[in-house]
């Protein structure tokens, strides 16, 4: 008796555990559609609020609100109907196994395979052509020689740059860039053809020194940003003629001619270009804006040094460059990229050197920012008999200084001859001594110039009005948009080396491209302002017919709206010549 209460006390138990885990079955639902199920009946059934249900079943309040309203929008609902499997394997796979393999028998690539089946009508991926090879058991296809591959359209291979090869007999060609002729000749009116010529740089008997230089700077003319971007050109013959070349060089051959140029090379460079520019209008050389650029550089090379980079807000790797920018012409006179840390203070000097050398005397006037050189470098320039304009950092001194000055120590001025909103500045002009510098020099406080803070003046020039101080210093911001152009059109921001030469070659030819596009924006009327980038969307981009004759080479340019501008140039239906072009006789018309 003992035992048989025993037993129904067992039975009892087992029972009662079967039924807590069927129970759990409904009450905690582990397949997602009965899951979905249970909470929908508790929602809708047993009226369970809508928070408890979901915590309950482990769904978001918002999600399950998307859930409810989906079921209440689903006029058939088959919110818990099984669907069946699909097949493992797609249809167009199964029927195409057969003629892939006998494809890949007869020796054909899976680039291969894949353009046949396309003519047939079957699009495949590669990968679902080799997960089939795989399942046959094919391994890859060893490397082929180009006479062991199917016949197929395959890219054409452009010929290699050989001046021998240049044809000049009578025939049409047609170019993207038939503006680019017109660079050219002020190029050859310059001569620029004979500088790098004179200063025995590399060239060969197939590009010989003229026509490799030429090939750098024509990328930097049409604004290509990258040097193996030359790739897209090498089928333009109009642009291959205006070098004189058969073809335009390839990348390889364009960066190995870049590291062939020291520094050295490039100083004696810009000797001889500024010695061509300051006979050109408008090059003065009375006074400079100087200032720093630092160029991005995005590669992994430990030697290139961090800076901050004004564009991008942050420290990181980047080449140091050096500009001074003529003040009346706008256009840059002189570069340096071979820069380190702890040298930038004085490549001030550098310039004044190389100013001395180009004309015998040194600059008359500087203008610059206050990180440009030290506090102590001041007084050398002062001691040169060097004007300078330059700022003066806020301490907190300085602006204690400004703010417990009185009303009555301010003086309003007008600032003539300057577009702007804030003409109207109040300002203190009073002689100070500063450290580092044994003279009083002139500070000047200026206000209501449209920033938070007050702008604090340098200078050693004591008879210039504060209103025309205040107005040439604003112009400096000329050179920060000259440069920002350079960054964008001419893409000095595109290193590709972490050597700092080659980048110093890179900035030669940006100051090359921009005195040319100054020289041709001022013999076009309404445009002397105008930027590299308007005057080759308007002038340069145009398409053209260029034929070659017997005697002459005509460029065609396409009818533009700008056209008119061109005809009342004098640069249409002049003839001139292209020194590198075996002098040929050239002249460019309209269609």
């Amino acid at each position: 008796m003992m035992a048989m209460k025993i037993k129904n006390k067992n039975n009892k138990i087992k029972l009662t555990k079967s039924l807590r885990e069927e129970t759990r079955f409904f009450l905690e639902p582990q397949h997602p559609k009965q899951r979905r199920y249970e909470a929908l009946r508790a929602f809708f059934v047993e009226n369970l609020p809508a928070k408890d249900v979901a915590a309950k079943f482990g769904y978001s309040p918002g999600a399950f609100y998307v859930l409810c309203h989906q079921f209440r929008n689903d006029p058939k609902k088959e919110f818990f109907v099984q669907t069946k499997p699909g097949p493992k394997h797609g249809l167009k796979r199964d029927r195409s196994r057969e003629r892939v393999v006998r494809l890949r028998k007869q020796n054909y690539s899976l680039q291969d395979i894949q353009i046949l089946l396309r003519e047939e009508g079957v699009h495949l991926s590669t990968i679902w052509i080799w997960t089939i090879l795989k399942e046959e058991g094919f391994s890859k296809l060893p490397r082929r020689k180009d006479e062991e591959r199917p016949s197929f359209p395959r890219p054409e291979k452009a010929e290699y740059a050989d001046i021998r090869q240049l044809c000049l007999e009578p025939r049409e060609m047609e170019s993207r860039f038939g503006g680019l002729f017109l660079l050219m000749r002020i190029l050859a009116d310059m001569g620029v053809e004979k500088m790098p010529k004179a200063l025995h740089w590399y060239g060969s008997k197939m590009i010989p020194t003229e026509n490799a230089f030429l090939s750098c700077l024509l990328l930097k003319l049409i604004g290509k940003g990258r040097r193996n971007h030359v790739m897209d050109l090498v089928f333009d013959e109009g642009a291959a003629l205006a070098v004189g070349l058969n073809v335009l060089p390839k990348t390889a051959y364009i960066s190995e001619y870049s590291e062939r140029i020291t520094h050295e090379d490039n100083i004696q460079f810009m000797h001889q270009w500024l010695k061509k520019l300051r006979k050109a209008p408008g090059v003065t050389g009375e006074s400079f804006n100087l200032d720093f650029q630092s160029l991005p550089y995005f590669g992994e090379e430990d030697v290139v040094e961090k800076h901050y980079v004004s564009m991008r807000s942050r420290r990181q790797k980047a080449v140091l460059v050096f500009f001074a920018q003529d003040a009346s012409s706008k256009i840059f006179c002189y570069s340096n990229a071979d820069l380190r840390k702890g040298e930038e203070a004085e490549e001030i000097f550098r310039f004044i050197e190389f100013w001395t050398k180009q004309t015998g005397k040194k600059p008359p006037h500087l203008v610059f920012d206050s990180k440009l050189t030290r506090m102590g470098n001041l007084s050398k320039l002062n001691a040169m008999g060097i004007t300078f304009i330059t700022l003066r950092r806020r301490s907190q001194n300085i602006l204690q200084e400004v703010i417990s000055a009185p009303l009555s120590a301010w003086r309003k001025i007008e600032l003539r001859n300057v577009e702007r909103k804030y003409r109207y500045p109040k300002v203190i002009d009073k002689q100070v001594h500063i450290r580092n510098y044994p003279l009083p020099i002139r500070q000047i406080f200026v206000k209501d110039l449209g920033h938070d803070l007050p702008t604090i003046l340098l200078t050693n020039d004591k008879k210039t009005s504060c209103s025309n101080l205040i107005s040439r210093y604003a112009l400096r911001m000329l050179i920060e948009n000259s440069i920002a152009q350079g960054v964008d059109f001419f893409h000095t921001t595109a290193l590709s080396s972490s050597v700092a030469i080659r980048i110093d070659f890179d900035v030669l030819l940006t100051l090359i491209g921009q005195a040319t596009y100054h020289i041709l924006a001022k013999k076009l009327r309404g445009y002397e302002k105008c930027g590299a980038r308007v005057i080759f969307r308007k002038f340069i981009d145009t398409p053209a017919k260029i034929v070659i004759g017997e005697k002459e080479i005509e460029v065609r340019l396409n009818k533009r709206a700008n056209n008119p501008i061109l005809l009342h140039s004098g640069l249409l239906y002049t003839p001139f010549k292209l020194p590198w072009l075996k002098n040929r006789k050239m002249v460019i018309t309209i269609r």
